[in-house]
């Protein structure tokens, strides 16, 4: 996954297409778990993917009420429809990102 800076992040939020948000700290050892399974979703879902080191995006933290790490925004037509914080399993994130990607456009 590419890393994203928060313009990246404002421009993809309002594709179509869902697009996702992986919010970690290199030191959080959850984190490194999840990083692993987004590797996975990467590979497994067409959408947009990236990353961001929240130490280097604050603002981004504050205007999203990221509350911890790690945290997955997922996104579509500029509007955050999911922001999880346990990532349970592969299949979960799946479902998850299936259940946001069938929202109706607006």
């Amino acid at each position: 996954m590419n890393e994203w800076t928060r313009e990246q992040w404002e421009q993809h939020k309002n594709d179509s297409e869902p697009s996702l948000l992986y919010i970690y700290t290199p030191m959080c050892g959850t984190c490194q778990v999840a990083s692993k399974m987004m590797q996975v979703i990467k590979e497994m879902v067409p959408h947009a993917i990236g990353q961001a080191n929240i130490n280097f995006l604050g603002s981004l933290a504050i205007d999203y009420e990221i509350e911890s790490v790690p945290c997955l925004l997922i996104a579509k037509n500029g509007t955050v429809y999911k922001k999880i914080y346990a990532f349970q399993s592969v299949p979960y994130l799946l479902e998850e990102i299936k259940e946001v990607d069938s929202k109706n456009n607006v």
